[in-house]
């Protein structure tokens, strides 16, 4: 409710943000429509506040739901009610305006990435189960928000749009239905895509060498490769509530999730130069935490011992 402009519903309860790596054009009347320059990020963005303000909501419930103690969990609390459940600050179910384009849209289905933080918070939420400050009333008003939001993402052009990519946005996307699935009780629907995911996101984007095509095509080759990792693993950890197994699926011609860690491995310790483009540094933090859980999952210390060796040489 904080940002200064208004969505084209007339609503600021809807979210609305801009597409990052697209610009204002000198060459053109207004500047628009806008160009795209990818991985270049356009500061007019931050302008719109709703991407940062959800990102910070999501961090400060799962750090304060794992802190645990009354205070903590009462903060969490209030942070979720006002973000979807208070009729004065909520945010509407859908992500119509999300990722606009001036001079193009009010909106795109890409805009759904900006969501795929909701796979960590509602983990948190189910921790705040035995809490005096989450009452089973807010439970079953977030419970109606996600089935709706979730109906929206199966239906909505915006929805299908998504569901259809074949990068990284369709692993974040399928993450983010079958997480929602599960914490809404449809257990059918969540098996569903996370068994689609063996050919959808698995077989379709990694090579049998482990690489990412469609992720080494940008800009930032190293980071989308791990983005993307961390959907498929999320996807993966999900697998594990539902009987489907995605750490081991493997198809005839070798294209599984664990080569695709494999593969990256060399390149983020400097045992090899890195050839693709990669426009900003990198942050190794994310590729740490999945190298550690892939030491838990195939109880290789190899990977643990590579994440080690990452923080030796302070990346």
């Amino acid at each position: 409710m904080s940002k200064a402009k208004t969505p084209p519903s007339g609503s600021k309860h809807d979210y609305m943000s801009q597409a990052p790596y697209w610009w204002y054009d000198p060459a053109k009347p207004g500047g628009i429509p806008y160009v795209r320059r990818d991985g270049e990020h356009n500061p007019e963005v931050d302008k719109i506040t709703d991407h940062a303000n959800m990102s910070r909501m999501i961090d400060e419930v799962v750090m304060l739901v794992d802190q645990g103690d009354e205070e903590s969990t009462k903060r969490a609390a209030l942070l979720l009610r006002t973000w979807f459940l208070d009729p004065a600050t909520r945010m509407n179910p859908n992500l119509n305006f999300a990722q606009y384009i001036p001079g193009v849209n009010n909106g795109r289905g890409t805009g759904i990435i900006e969501t795929a933080g909701f796979t960590r918070l509602l983990p948190a939420v189910e921790k705040l189960k035995e809490c005096k400050a989450w009452t089973h009333r807010d439970r079953l008003d977030l419970d109606l928000w996600f089935s709706q939001y979730l109906q929206w993402l199966l239906e909505s052009p915006n929805g299908k749009e998504e569901a259809s990519a074949k990068n990284n946005h369709g692993s974040w996307y399928d993450a983010q239905v079958a997480a929602i699935a599960l914490f809404t009780g449809q257990k059918e629907l969540a098996q569903r895509v996370i068994s689609q995911a063996r050919v959808k996101d698995i077989a379709r984007q990694i090579e049998p060498d482990g690489q990412q095509p469609l992720e080494l095509a940008r800009t930032k080759g190293f980071s989308y490769s791990v983005f993307n990792l961390e959907a498929l693993f999320t996807l993966a950890s999900l697998g594990d509530q539902v009987g489907v197994d995605l750490w081991n699926y493997r198809t005839s011609d070798g294209r599984r999730l664990r080569k695709a860690v494999d593969w990256l491995i060399p390149f983020a310790t400097g045992q090899k130069k890195w050839e693709h483009d990669q426009i900003v540094d990198v942050n190794m933090d994310s590729f740490k935490r999945l190298l550690v859980k892939a030491s838990e999952v195939y109880h290789d210390l190899g990977y643990k011992a590579a994440a080690e060796h990452l923080v030796s040489l302070n990346r």
